[in-house]
């Protein structure tokens, strides 16, 4: 590991990362390394970290490179690895153009929930082809203290329960994740949204993300609470042949969410880097230790 370690910080919605670049795949980032950088106390602070890596020097994008140069190699707060992040995915965008790898326009970045392709437009915005939805079979229950919600399984890369409340302060404190049944139905733990309507295609949500607690905003979450909302208020795109567009309000901000009749979904929303530096290498080698 080299002496000092270069980071940025950055921002979508509030939900905010540790960003360390690494074309080369050099940098161990370990769970305990991970969640070091993370800790809002003794380390930088963040929901995640996004490690940037060139997709053919590492071993899991290696078969993407042809489509995209760069892999968000995305972890969870508490060191463990995520299959994607909507946020992310375009705070990664936002790095890529600070360092000037990409400029404005399209272009594509690889995740382990696939290739993405991604649009920076020129008011700032980016846009994310998140891909499509899927919708499990069987009914999920999840509950906070003595309420129960029944909520909808969404699969967006990551698995989430969407629950339709009557109040966000329903949803207690989000420390600890909300309990959720049948088990099997997320054998690998679950991102659970809280949701309530603010007006025509207009909802409002808090979520827990598993591995991070509750974040300002979830970029798969407000995609799969826009499916969910669609479904409950039978605007399926596939079968009315019309794109359905949903505002969604998260703590952090507000994020836009398209599903096309061809079920791709595209989320479009702000992101921001708003610090640099560098890391100390036996700082991080001595908070895992």
């Amino acid at each position: 590991m080299s002496t000092r370690i270069a980071f940025l910080k950055g921002h979508g919605t509030e939900n905010d990362f540790v960003i360390v670049p690494d074309p080369e795949n050099a940098v161990d980032l370990t769970p305990a390394a991970v969640a070091a950088l993370c800790d809002r106390r003794a380390g930088i602070g963040g929901d995640g970290v996004l490690h940037v890596v060139r997709s053919a020097a590492h071993p899991e994008a290696r078969d993407m490179a042809g489509e995209a140069e760069w892999f968000m190699d995305y972890r969870n707060g508490d060191g463990s690895i995520a299959e994607m992040c909507g946020n992310g995915v375009r705070v990664f965008a936002r790095y890529l153009q600070h360092a000037g790898h990409v400029g404005e326009g399209d272009t594509a970045i690889a995740t382990r929930g696939g290739v993405k392709a991604v649009h920076i437009a020129k008011d700032g915005d980016i846009t994310v082809g998140m891909g499509s939805a899927r919708l499990p079979e069987g009914d999920v229950t999840v509950s906070v203290g003595e309420r129960s919600w029944p909520a909808r399984n969404v699969n967006m890369g990551n698995p989430h329960a969407v629950a339709f409340v009557d109040d966000l302060a329903h949803a207690g404190d989000l420390l600890a994740p909300p309990p959720f049944s049948p088990a099997a139905a997320y054998p690998d733990g679950v991102n659970v949204e809280f949701v309530v309507d603010r007006g025509p295609r207009h909802v409002a949500m808090r979520v827990h993300e598993r591995g991070s607690g509750e974040t300002r905003s979830c970029g798969t979450g407000a995609c799969a609470v826009a499916v969910a909302a669609a479904r409950r208020d039978g605007a399926d795109p596939a079968v009315t042949g019309t794109g359905a567009t949903y505002t969604v309000d998260v703590p952090g901000g507000r994020l836009v969410i398209t599903e096309r009749p061809d079920g791709e979904i595209e989320m479009t929303g702000p992101a921001v880097i708003v610090a640099e530096g560098e890391i100390d290498a036996e700082w991080l080698e001595n908070a895992v230790r």
